[in-house]
């Protein structure tokens, strides 16, 4: 799709030029516009037009988040139409203009990044993530979509417990908008220029946090799908229901990795403790985490014992019969030992409580 959409990009003198609305701007646009000028290389150099002015943006070459179209084969992104109902391929959320963009342009994005083919395997499995993880927020954000349904929450009496401050990647870009009492050049052309400044600033910095999450789940997160595939094959030699998952090469991001092996084999069982070297060398000591119930739950599936729990060195070496342990944190859903085996101890006599 995006390979195609790239062949299709063709001006008379070179330059492309992208339009998008002025006035108050959006985590989408910012974030579309900074895929396309910085990832696709048809657009690089690209000219930026801020207006609402239908003449003006008929004569751009690609318009995003603004003009009542979308249509992939003439470069028009917008999703505000009463008629709009697109969203990301098993996902629920209608796209805004920056899933717009990814849909047709991100998975040529990743496929460069990791120097292959588009239609590669590792190619989907990250262009997928990537939305999941980070566009897909910001497609909710536009669109109004809250995290959870609203009516459920006021239906089993939750509140908040403490305010998060909003710090969402839609308010980081929003607070980079003129306050409502910044003084406005009386000069409109220079009241537009200052305003557009703003706009560059926020998609650099939307772009810069999309960059981050590019290179770790092209260079860090990917890479680990093999060691956790490792271990995850591997668990019959530590436990015989498969309870204990060990990273013997170094701590790698495995939570994710691991749900997925989960859910391909349920016959295999669940997971309840990963252990792992602290650093990659013979000498380090180890760690004993508990595998959350889900990947964002602060809820183990089994803790570490409570009475192992808020104690360290010799003294826990006493409460839990294991020589070398380190410590046990207080809330039970982590541990260490100097060793392996006695990490593997650890794991093995609190499966047993």
């Amino acid at each position: 799709m995006t390979e195609n959409a790239a062949k299709r990009l063709k001006t008379d003198n070179g330059v492309v030029t992208i339009g998008t609305h002025n006035g108050h701007f959006h985590a989408d646009e910012a974030l579309a516009i900074y895929m396309l000028r910085t990832h696709v290389p048809a657009y690089a150099g690209a000219a930026l037009v801020r207006t609402r002015d239908p003449k003006l943006l008929d004569e751009c070459h690609t318009v995003v988040d603004v003009g009542g179209v979308y249509d992939a084969a003439i470069n028009r992104f917008d999703h505000h139409q009463r008629s709009f109902g697109t969203s990301f391929p098993g996902r629920p959320t209608k796209l805004s203009s920056a899933g717009l963009v990814y849909l047709h342009f991100g998975r040529g994005i990743v496929a460069r990044r990791l120097a292959q083919p588009e239609d590669s395997e590792q190619a989907g499995v990250v262009w997928r993530k990537i939305y999941e993880s980070f566009v897909e927020a910001l497609d909710a954000h536009d669109n109004g979509i809250s995290v959870y349904d609203p009516a459920g929450i006021a239906d089993a009496g939750l509140e908040k417990r403490f305010s998060d401050g909003g710090f969402t990647l839609g308010a980081m870009v929003g607070r980079l908008n003129p306050n409502w009492n910044d003084p406005i050049p009386a000069d409109p052309v220079a009241a537009q220029a200052d305003e557009d400044k703003r706009f560059e600033t926020a998609s650099q910095r939307i772009g810069e946090e999309f960059d981050r999450g590019l290179d770790y789940y092209t260079r860090a997160w990917l890479p680990a799908r093999e060691v956790v595939a490792e271990g995850f094959a591997a668990r019959p030699e530590y436990d015989s229901e498969g309870r204990i998952l060990v990273l013997k090469r170094q701590s790698a991001p495995w939570k994710d990795h691991m749900y997925t092996l989960e859910d391909e084999q349920p016959e295999a069982g669940k997971v309840l403790y990963v252990l792992y070297p602290e650093k990659p060398t013979p000498d380090a000591k180890w760690r004993v985490q508990c595998v959350p119930v889900t990947k964002d739950s602060f809820e183990s599936r089994k803790p570490l014992p409570e009475a192992w729990r808020g104690f360290r060195d010799e003294e826990l070496d006493g409460i839990s019969g294991v020589a070398g342990s380190v410590f046990v944190h207080a809330a039970g859903f982590i541990g260490g030992n100097k060793t392996f085996e006695g990490a593997l101890a650890m794991a093995k006599k609190a499966l047993a409580i």
